[in-house]
């Protein structure tokens, strides 16, 4: 029994960690950018799939901003200054 109490604490432990480090790379609307771009460069920076990385795009463009990734400050702050070198507005949250 001691055991199982444990491993309880333990996965406890580790989720509440992956609640703490966990961020959102919010993707804002511009009106420079092309749907081609955008979805080309989700695709190539945030490992999208072509079909995420369009609705990713008509959800920027319809509402204004979308999370494109969530991750580790680590993971996301490369993604977005690569995001910020083509021109894209981007925040992490």
């Amino acid at each position: 029994m001691r055991n199982a109490t444990r491993f309880f604490e333990e996965e406890e432990f580790d989720t509440l960690l992956l609640e703490v480090e966990q961020k959102q790379l919010i993707l804002f609307n511009d009106d420079v950018n092309t749907f081609d771009d955008v979805i080309r460069w989700l695709i190539e920076i945030c490992e999208h799939e072509p079909v995420q990385a369009e609705q990713c795009a008509f959800l920027v463009h319809h509402k204004g901003k979308c999370s494109v990734k969530a991750g580790t400050w680590e993971d996301l702050k490369p993604r977005a200054s690569a995001l910020l070198d083509r021109g894209l507005s981007v925040e992490i949250q």
